[in-house]
């Protein structure tokens, strides 16, 4: 296997002409086209074809995180417009829940499209409606990070939450290869049918065919689900401008796990990751169950994994349901219900 140095990005160049990309959702979304690879043969059928794929009684495991419409413009009185992406809560390892609460003002990381119109101390500002009422929306330049920039959000009245405000005076941030506005509908068809925990700037897309009736299917052949929630942040919208993959910092993601899940994640059946996201998050707690068992983790330390570590720990052939009953031991010790990473 390649070390990350001597991966170059240009391996993973492809055409990919603008025709074949479905700028608009089908009606239906299970009515959407599927690849299938079997037994060396790639052919094409139906999502709603799906549950005849795979195995009866496996385990599915989805990502029920939510999109929030982290998209804000801003129009200066000259009028230009500033384009505010926001990203994540400015502090790290926060409850996201908890920075979506607030009331009153808060400090995001950001991207900023059209920074330069954004003059020094300059207080961005727009009126919103929320329950009715009409809202002073102000922005506020804090400072400027590596790859992206600090911003303050303060509004008045400030009896709504920060979430309340964002759905009022936000878009759905569409992914960067679909060329046009966010409309209305958008924000139902971006979200999973099963979306339930908000922060989100991207949806987990390998999941957006889903319906009611291809859940039914599955249940036919005892296909039960296991839901995690990962939420897709920065790294989906940031270029890659390096040579190599090492070269390439990644945002970090936040992901929760409960403990009747990882219950689940240590039957001896199959599991199917329905999406990277889904598959990025088993991967990551089987090698966070790795440190707990050779004591990486300092006391009340928060469980993490590094963007290269993965590759650098050994595993010692410790299966996946090991890996997972040490998590579960470290959640009864600790006397928790949920894992935050």
């Amino acid at each position: 296997m390649k070390r990350a140095s001597e991966i170059f990005i240009k391996e993973f160049d492809y055409s990919l002409p603008e025709d074949k990309i479905a700028i608009h959702p089908l009606k239906e979304r299970d009515k959407s086209k599927m690849l299938v690879y079997k037994a060396g043969r790639i052919t094409s059928t139906r999502f709603d074809q799906l549950p005849e794929y795979l195995p009866d009684s496996s385990i599915m495991v989805l990502n029920n995180t939510r999109v929030i419409e982290a998209r804000i413009l801003f129009q200066k009185q000259t009028g230009g417009i500033v384009e505010i992406f926001c990203l994540e809560p400015k502090e790290p390892f926060v409850d996201i829940n908890e920075e979506l609460s607030r009331k009153g003002s808060v400090q995001w990381q950001c991207f900023i499209g059209g920074a330069s119109k954004w003059k020094p101390k300059e207080i961005l500002q727009k009126e919103i409606v929320v329950n009715n009422k009409t809202i002073s929306l102000n922005a506020g330049f804090i400072e400027k990070n590596v790859d992206s920039f600090t911003i303050e959000f303060f509004w008045s009245p400030a009896e709504c939450n920060f979430i309340e405000v964002m759905h009022a005076a936000g878009d759905v941030p569409l992914p960067p290869y679909i060329k046009r506005k966010a409309v209305e509908i958008d924000a139902e068809r971006y979200q999973t049918i099963f979306a339930q925990t908000r922060g989100s700037v991207a949806a987990p897309t390998a999941a957006l065919h889903f319906t009611p009736n291809v859940f039914e299917d599955l249940a036919k052949k005892n296909i039960s689900t296991q839901y995690v929630t990962l939420h897709v942040g920065a790294g989906t919208f940031k270029p890659v401008k390096t040579e190599t993959i090492a070269e390439h910092q990644m945002h970090a993601e936040r992901f929760q796990v409960s403990l009747q899940t990882l219950n689940q994640l240590t039957a001896d059946q199959v599991y199917i990751a329905v999406g990277t996201t889904s598959l990025r998050t088993l991967e990551s707690l089987y090698w966070i169950g790795i440190k707990i068992i050779k004591k990486l983790f300092k006391p009340g330390e928060v469980l993490n994994l590094s963007q290269w570590e993965a590759y650098e720990l050994q595993n010692e052939n410790i299966s996946f349901a090991e890996s997972m009953k040490a998590i579960i031991g470290l959640f009864k010790k600790q006397k928790i219900e949920e894992v935050f990473c």
